[in-house]
């Protein structure tokens, strides 16, 4: 565990809380002196009835309105500060906590578990205690989806060299990521279905009835009623006229209340979540990057002058709220159409801008996954960027991998080598020994590397290969399916990956366990045999030493590997190491031992 930067993120963490700490002071201050101006107000209404002067009450009220809506702004800007520290402690908390306990507040990605996916269940790449949890750092909805789909299936080589630029560049702006995490935490408890909502609604159009006579009326109705109340001053003939024309504004107001409604409910109730992604989109663009992932992605969101345009529309939403206020409600729609004006306004705002609306969020969407996987270069340090290989062979290569999901201090390291060839890797053991853990070993570090994240090992060196598993095999009660049924699917699923999907790099974890020891054994033979024929590459995990012997049949193709234990005093010592050739120690009868079962060898 690196002390360093957990004191650099408790340090972080202590600042941040001392600058919340001050802004909410202010903020407090701040209410208390509003409550002072209200009773100002009050003491001037009463000075004006005591005097019996109006003139008091009208300057009075005017100037402490104005210093109330003051107070009211100043205040809000204290209470986003706090806010904003609080989330960046918060952030910084959170990275240490991962570090220490692999916690995190952000989604554990537990919708995307699928049964089916070529490796993700058997990898636990998501769900509790999930590779996905340990990494995921993206709080927008397109931002999990993003991560999701990068950990659910292997980047081009070039795509996969460019990420690892673009994450060394952000493991070097440790301030920039932080700061935008904190900036976006608001949307790690916001409804999944949000922005989906706002996409939806923003790609529908309003068909609002008239709405080119009713824009060019919303400009010239304040000019048309201020004239009407200006005249009826000094001509009172001229007074049911102003009043007449209020009535028919408000009546106008009333009749489209439906299309007013349509817009309130999805866009009226984000004004203010846009108007933070607006800053987020602005830290975006302001910053400059030298790896051409990240200047692309900073480019497309620049060019698309994205956080003024958001901004925009979130302007147009809180304008269209100020109804939420009846009194001012009233008043802006007798001399504005005020309703009628912003809804008019929120879908030209439509026509204009929806496409490059949800191209925005993707490309945020893809900063959130970079500073995902760019968390785990700056939390471990010791981990490897990997070498991405070429050759028409399989390159999978490691120094000192380990399980990145255990604990520093538990985890075992082993070498393992393939390089630029074809191979099929028997690896025999005993129960408990090490080799489940290792298959998943290298298959989560694979889906790492290959999605341009740095691995749990010192060195790697990987083609780009398409991983599929067998290893926890379920019955299925809804599905009606027995576990020898379900064993048949997923083999039927492997051997037709091998022959559609490029590089295919199977993970077998004792095959056929739904079946007697005899059809056990020559289905797994038969198996391995077929992949043998199609030049598929993996590795089989096995008790059954008999598959061992593939190796005498196929000596330039099959490898054996082991784990074994040793026994001393009758205790069973595992050491997790890889080792070649087949193993000679099982431990199947010590272990029911230890539970009272004795095995008696029958003659």
């Amino acid at each position: 565990m690196n002390n360093d930067i957990l004191n650099d993120y408790a340090q972080r963490s202590a600042a941040a809380k001392n600058e919340a700490d001050k802004f909410k002071k202010l903020a407090n201050t701040y209410s208390f002196l509003r409550l002072g101006i209200f009773a100002l107000v009050i003491a001037a209404v009463a000075a004006g009835v005591v005097y019996d002067t109006f003139t008091i009450i009208a300057v009075s009220v005017v100037i402490l309105m104005l210093a109330f809506a003051w107070l009211v702004a100043r205040q809000g800007k204290f209470e986003r500060e706090r806010d904003y520290y609080n989330d960046l402690a918060k952030i910084n908390d959170n990275e240490a906590d991962s570090i220490r306990t692999y916690g995190n507040l952000y989604d554990s990605g537990a919708r995307f578990i699928n049964e089916k996916h070529y490796y993700t269940a058997d990898l636990d790449i998501f769900g509790k205690a999930s590779l996905f949890q340990l990494v995921n750092r993206a709080a927008t909805t397109p931002g999990n989806d993003k991560l999701a789909a990068w950990l659910s299936a292997p980047a081009t080589k070039e795509l996969i060299l460019q990420r690892q630029e673009a994450v060394k560049e952000l493991s070097a702006k440790k301030n920039w990521k932080l700061d935008l995490q904190a900036r976006l935490l608001f949307a790690a408890n916001a409804d999944v279905n949000q922005l989906k909502r706002l996409f939806n609604y923003l790609h529908v159009p309003l068909n609002l009835p008239g709405e080119k006579t009713l824009k060019r009326y919303t400009i010239i109705a304040p000019y048309l009623l201020s004239a009407l109340i200006i005249a009826a001053i000094f001509v009172p003939l001229v007074k049911p006229l102003a009043v007449l024309l209020a009535l028919i504004n408000m009546g106008i107001v009333f009749s489209k209340a439906s299309y007013i409604k349509q817009t309130d409910l999805v866009a009226g109730k984000i004004g203010d979540t846009l108007s933070r992604y607006a800053v987020a989109f602005k830290k975006a663009e302001d910053e400059q990057w030298q790896s051409a992932y990240s200047n692309n992605l900073s480019q497309q969101l620049r060019e698309a002058h994205t956080s003024a345009r958001i901004n925009e529309l979130s302007l147009l939403i809180n304008k269209l709220n100020y109804h939420l206020n009846i009194i001012v409600g009233v008043i802006l729609n007798v001399f504005f159409v005020w309703d009628i004006k912003q809804i008019i306004a929120i879908e030209q705002w439509k026509r204009d801008n929806v496409h490059n609306f949800e191209t925005s969020f993707e490309v945020l969407a893809e900063f959130e996954a970079l500073i995902s996987i760019a968390g785990l270069h700056i939390n471990y340090p010791e981990w490897a960027i990997p070498q991405i290989a070429d050759g028409d062979g399989y390159t999978l290569t490691a120094n000192k991998i380990a399980h990145p999901l255990i604990a520093p201090g538990k985890r075992i390291a082993n070498d393992y080598a393939l390089n630029d060839a074809f191979k099929a890797d028997i690896i025999t053991g005993s129960n408990m020994a090490g080799k489940s853990t290792f298959l998943r070993t290298m298959g989560i570090n694979t889906v790492l590397a290959l999605c341009g994240a740095p691995v749990c090992a010192e060195s790697m060196q990987v083609s780009v290969i398409n991983i599929i598993s067998y290893m926890r095999i379920k019955d299925s009660l809804n599905e009606s399916t027995s576990t020898f049924k379900a064993e048949l699917d997923r083999l039927q699923m492997l051997l037709g990956a091998v022959a559609t999907e490029p590089k295919v790099f199977f993970l077998i974890d004792e095959m056929l366990r739904g079946t007697n020891s005899v059809d056990k054994y020559l289905g797994s033979k038969a198996v391995i045999e077929q992949l043998i024929s199609k030049r598929a590459v993996g590795m089989v995990a096995t008790h059954d030493l008999q598959i061992a012997k593939l190796e005498e049949k196929y000596p330039d193709y099959v490898r054996n590997f082991y784990f074994d234990i040793q026994v001393v005093n009758g205790e069973m010592l595992f050491d997790y190491k890889l080792k070649h050739g087949e193993c000679k120690t099982f431990n199947a009868s010590l272990l029911l031992k230890q539970i009272g079962i004795e095995i008696r060898i029958e003659s």
